[in-house]
């Protein structure tokens, strides 16, 4: 391995890396703008330049490689001088907007005019003026805010491949558009906000929401297909305000889709269910949470007892934790050794959506067709646990099952026309009302993923864990815990409590760390 020295500190870097990222690699910090380890180099914003013995002028340290034994100076008088011209080139035409900006305290312009910048402005002339865009159907281009970075013309022809962004015009009439009639809306299109270094693109349903420092993020997984993104769960007392893509380099790198993006929307959705329900009389009647836990548990027991073992089923959610499809299992079985356990609906939108470099032709990211979150999970947690199982078409056919426990927990209405069950005693448990909640002997409001921890398998077989962000509304309560009461468990549900007992490979799962490393990048001609 290269090894380089860097402000008289030697570093071990990778080969073929750049200097940028082998100091960061290494946590000696270079302020930069354009560079993003997902992107081409164009080596633009030209503050990260550094002295390299034995070459002249200052060099991109974003992209020059490493050699073996070179000298590196990034806090020499020549470095030095360079950022603060940098800076103060850059704030020339920038308005003071930061009490009003969304990017205000995550603003690398802000860091950097701080560090590296002057304490006195020498510009007396007009600033120029550009205006606000609409350039799409999640964001707001905010163009005398831009300092030119180019990282989202990149990405629209690099990782989305859909190339609706360009720069337009020279010299300070330069700003970033959208082609005439071809506005920023592809299903990536969220991630040009994570990516801008300031406030000059904005996302539209965050915006004046909330100020970021007062934030707290929760690590967890996408819940709109089974692609397992990871992200970020960004919220303040008890509301989700945002969610933001959290790097995996096998999964979904950097990025993350709009789908996934704004799908917290449904936990905090109007119409989510907070009144447990019991039937009586033939109609349902509003009862306190314990009493449905009772009356569920009361009606399945006599089920068994009127028509005998292997009169039970258990329809498993794909939207489910593996945890709490294990407890239900576990449950269900202990009433009928010989219940059924079923997969619920696994809804899918035809093909994969498949998004290619558009001057490479390379795959950067993938849409699963599939909208649930953990079919495999489930599917691994009903061959953990055996016994008889079958499919939902043969669940409809069944004239032997005369009771069900059913957890639903989708984002959207999932009980179709196609979807038949059994007549007999149906335990619901679900978060948005439906046919099925309507019409239930008990019904339970449940927890939404959001709201609760536990391990989900994506489609290419990673078990991956998440993390609650929030607690449920009043007069819901996370499947894990109505379980535990059935199982007379002490205690609250306690997920990695759960995964020891179900044993490998969800035993050694673990709640991932605040940072991940990310790989080197090498060098890419833009």
């Amino acid at each position: 391995m290269p090894r380089i020295t860097v402000d008289g500190k030697i570093i071990e870097c990778k080969d073929r890396q750049m200097i940028l990222q082998a100091c960061l690699d290494a946590g000696i910090f270079l302020p930069h703008y354009c560079y993003h380890p997902g992107l081409s180099i164009p080596a633009s914003c030209r503050i990260c330049l550094v002295e390299v013995e034995g070459i002249p002028k200052l060099v991109p340290s974003c992209q020059t490689p490493v050699r073996d034994g070179m000298v590196v100076h990034s806090k020499s008088s020549k470095a030095i001088a360079n950022q603060k011209a940098v800076m103060e080139y850059l704030l020339i035409n920038h308005p003071l907007d930061c009490p009003v900006c969304d990017q205000a305290g995550e603003c690398l312009l802000q860091d950097y005019s701080y560090q590296y910048g002057r304490t006195e402005s020498r510009f007396e002339e007009d600033k120029a003026k550009k205006p606000k865009k609409d350039v799409g159907l999640h964001v707001l281009l905010y163009n005398d805010r831009c300092i030119m970075c180019t990282r989202c013309v990149r990405f629209t022809r690099e990782i989305s491949g859909t190339g609706e962004l360009y720069v337009d015009g020279r010299g300070h009439r330069e700003e970033i558009d959208i082609f005439p009639g071809k506005p920023l809306d592809n299903k990536l299109s969220g991630n040009v906000v994570d990516i801008c270094p300031v406030g000059a693109l904005l996302d539209k349903d965050f915006l004046f929401k909330q100020r970021v420092w007062l934030l707290k993020r929760t690590p967890s997984i996408s819940p709109v297909d089974a692609g397992g993104e990871n992200i970020w769960l960004e919220h303040n007392q008890n509301v989700i305000y945002r969610i933001k893509p959290r790097y995996n380099p096998d999964v979904n790198q950097w990025w993350i889709s709009d789908d996934t993006r704004y799908c917290y929307k449904a936990v905090h959705d109007e119409k989510r269910l907070t009144r447990p329900t019991r039937l009586q009389f033939g109609a349902q009647v509003h009862t306190s949470y314990q009493s449905a836990i009772e009356q569920a548990d009361a009606e399945l027991k006599r089920t068994v007892r009127e028509s005998g073992v292997g009169s039970l089923f258990a329809m498993l959610s794909p939207m489910m934790a593996c945890e709490e499809a294990w407890l239900l299992g576990t449950y269900i079985r202990k009433l009928d050794p010989q219940a059924v356990l079923v997969l619920g609906p696994v809804p899918t939108s035809g093909e994969n959506e498949v998004f290619r470099n558009s001057i490479t032709g390379q795959v950067t990211f993938v849409i699963q067709a599939e909208k649930v979150p953990n079919r495999r999970g489930v599917q691994r947690v009903i061959s953990l646990l055996g016994g008889p199982t079958a499919t939902l078409e043969e669940l409809g056919k069944s004239t032997r099952l005369k009771g069900g426990w059913i957890v639903g927990g989708y984002l959207s209405d999932w009980v179709t026309d196609a979807l038949k069950l059994p007549r007999g005693v149906k335990v619901v448990q679900d978060i948005l009302p439906n046919k099925l909640t309507g019409s239930a002997d008990a019904l339970l409001p449940a927890a939404a993923w959001a709201e609760k921890d536990g391990v989900w398998e994506n489609h290419a077989g990673q078990l991956q864990a998440f993390s609650a962000a929030v607690t449920p509304p009043a007069g819901a309560m996370r499947e894990g815990d109505v379980y535990y009461r059935l199982l007379g468990r002490a205690g609250l549900y306690n997920a990695e409590a759960v995964r020891q007992e179900m044993g490998e490979p969800f035993a050694s799962v673990k709640i991932p760390s605040e940072r991940a490393e990310e790989p080197a990048f090498e060098f890419v001609e833009l």
